[in-house]
C-alpha cells in the first residue's frame, strides 16, 4: 500500500473507477443494503426508465423502519407501513434479490444485520439509503448513506459519484472507567467539538480508548459520525475485528478466508499519514453522558448542570440552546440527575445488539421498572432477538417490568406504532434527539443501554455507575 496514506484514502482510492473536476469521485460500492422507506422509489425510477439492477447478487434487502415491533406480527401488524413493505418484497423478488422480510430469522435493522451477517467487511464500501450507514465503519468498511436517487444509481450501476471528503481523526486518549460506554465516548466528542465539527470529513477514530472498545462498540462510535456533521466515520481494523467477522455467513473462509486477513492487516493509516484536521479528547474521568437539549452537542455528564445558553461566544450557538431549553421545559443550571422520565427506549442502530442489551440487563436484574414509567426494549435484529432469549434476558427484563419485543428501528425514527406522546420526556439509547423526532412535541435525552435501564427503574435520570452490580 502507499505510504503516508490514511485508511480512508486506501480504501477509497482502491475504489475509484474514475475522477472529475471539483474533488469528485466515481467510485465502485461494494456491497448494497436496501431498507424499505427509501427503496421503493428507486425502483420505480428503474421501472420508468426500463434498466435493470446490474449486480442483485451485491444487495440484500431488509425491513426495519416501518415494521411493528410487537411481540407476534406481521406485516399487517402496521397498516400505515403494509404497502412499502409488500413493494420491497415484489421489487426484491423481482429483481433477484436477497430479501429478509418481517419474518425471516436474518431479519433485523439495516446498520445492525450488515455486520452480524458479514456483508459488511474492512476494506469495503457499502451504500444504503440511511445516514447511519457509517455504523460499518466499526469494522473497517466505509459506509456510505445516500438517498433515493443514488440507491437508484447504485442498482443501476453499482458505482456513486461523491464529493471526495476531506480527511479527520480523533484520538480517545486515556482509559475511561469503569461504566463509561462507546457511546458516552462518541457523546462526548460531539459535545466537544460541534454537530458540524465533521462536515465534508470522512472521519477516522482512534486511540488508547478506541481500541480497548469491543467491537459492538466500535460500531455505536462510528454510528454517530453523522452527529457529528461527517459522511462517514473508520476505525482501524484489527484481531479484534477479525475475530468477529470469522465465521458469519457472508464472511470468506478458507483461503480465501487467508487472503482476506492479509489484505486487511495493510489498511491502518500509516504512521506519517497526514490528516486535514487532527484533534484529541482525554477520557480519564469522562463520567457518563445525556443530552439536555434537541441536538446530540447539547450533553453533559450526568453528574452535571445544564449550562446557561449566555456563556456561549457564538450567537447562533447561544440562540439555538435557549430554544432547546424551552422545548426541552428545562432550565440553566438544573442538575442532569433526578429529572423525572415517562418513557425508556433501549434499542436503534445506535445500541440494539446483544453487548447493549446485556449492558442493560445488569442494571435491570432483580429490579423493578418504577411506577407511571413505560420501558420497552427492542432488539436490533431477530438473531440479537434470539441469542438475548437464549441468554435468559428477556425473563430478566420481562420480570423487571419491561416490554420485551421484535426487531426493527422502532422509537428511534417514529414512522410506525412506536412513538413518544406529546410532552412526554424519553430516555433513548437511539442517536437524534431532535424536536418531534420520537413524536410531535416529544422530549428525547441520550444516554447508553446501562443510563437508560438506570432511569426505568429509578424513574429518573440516574448515574448507572450507583446501581453497577
Amino acid at each position: 500500500m502507499t505510504a503516508g496514506a490514511t485508511l480512508f484514502e486506501k480504501v477509497w482510492n482502491a475504489h475509484v473507477v474514475q475522477r472529475f473536476d471539483g474533488d469528485r469521485d466515481l467510485i465502485f460500492i461494494d456491497r448494497h443494503v436496501l431498507q424499505e422507506t427509501t427503496s421503493a422509489a428507486a425502483f420505480t425510477g428503474l421501472k420508468r426508465n426500463g434498466r435493470p439492477v446490474v449486480h442483485p447478487e451485491l444487495t440484500l434487502a431488509t425491513q426495519d423502519h416501518i415494521v411493528s415491533t410487537e411481540p407476534v406480527r406481521d406485516e399487517t401488524s402496521n397498516p400505515g407501513g403494509l404497502e412499502l413493505m409488500r413493494l420491497m418484497r415484489a421489487n426484491a423478488a423481482a429483481h433477484g434479490i436477497r430479501h429478509f422480510g418481517i419474518e425471516d430469522p436474518r431479519q433485523g435493522i439495516v446498520h445492525v444485520i450488515g455486520p452480524e451477517l458479514g456483508a459488511a467487511l474492512p476494506g469495503l464500501t457499502l451504500a444504503c439509503g440511511d445516514s447511519h450507514t457509517a455504523t460499518v465503519g466499526g469494522l473497517g468498511c466505509l459506509g456510505i448513506g445516500v438517498g433515493t436517487s443514488e440507491v437508484e444509481h447504485v442498482l443501476a450501476t453499482q458505482t456513486l459519484l461523491l464529493q471526495r471528503p476531506k480527511t479527520m481523526r480523533i484520538r480517545f486518549d486515556g482509559r475511561p472507567g469503569p461504566g463509561v460506554a462507546a457511546k458516552d465516548l462518541i457523546l462526548a466528542a460531539i459535545g466537544k467539538f460541534g454537530i458540524s465539527a465533521g462536515r465534508a470529513h470522512a472521519v477516522e477514530y482512534a486511540g488508547a480508548a478506541i481500541q480497548a472498545l469491543p467491537v459492538e462498540g466500535r460500531l455505536t462510535v462510528c454510528n454517530m459520525s453523522i452527529e457529528l456533521g461527517a459522511r462517514l466515520g473508520v476505525i482501524a481494523p484489527d484481531d479484534a475485528t477479525f475475530q468477529y467477522i470469522a465465521g458469519r455467513p457472508y464472511a470468506p473462509r478458507g483461503q480465501d478466508w487467508e487472503a482476506a486477513l492479509a489484505e486487511w492487516r495493510t489498511l491502518a493509516s500509516t504512521p506519517d499519514a497526514v490528516f486535514a484536521r487532527d484533534v484529541a479528547i482525554d477520557c480519564a474521568g469522562l463520567a457518563p453522558q445525556v443530552t439536555w437539549g434537541t441536538t446530540q452537542e447539547d450533553v453533559i455528564g450526568v453528574d452535571g448542570r445544564i449550562p446557561d445558553p449566555a456563556t456561549y461566544g457564538d450567537r447562533d450557538r447561544r440562540q439555538r440552546a435557549a430554544a432547546a431549553l424551552r422545548y426541552m421545559d428545562l432550565k440553566p443550571g438544573d442538575a442532569m440527575e433526578g429529572l423525572k422520565v415517562d418513557i425508556v427506549f433501549i434499542g436503534s442502530c445506535t445500541n440494539g445488539r446483544l453487548s447493549d442489551l446485556e449492558a442493560a440487563a445488569r442494571v435491570a436484574r432483580g429490579r423493578k421498572v418504577a411506577p407511571r414509567v413505560r420501558a420497552i426494549v427492542v432488539p436490533g435484529s431477530a438473531q440479537v432477538k434470539r441469542e438475548a432469549e437464549a441468554q435468559g434476558l428477556d425473563r430478566v427484563f420481562l420480570e423487571a417490568g419491561f416490554e420485551w419485543r421484535s426487531p426493527g428501528c422502532s422509537m428511534c425514527v417514529s414512522i410506525n406504532q412506536d412513538v413518544v406522546p406529546p410532552g412526554q420526556r424519553c430516555l433513548a439509547t437511539s442517536n437524534r434527539n431532535f424536536e418531534n423526532r420520537q413524536g410531535p412535541a416529544s422530549r428525547t435525552h441520550l444516554a447508553s443501554p446501562a443510563m437508560a435501564a438506570a432511569a426505568a427503574v429509578t424513574g429518573a435520570i440516574t448515574d448507572s455507575r450507583k446501581l453497577a452490580t
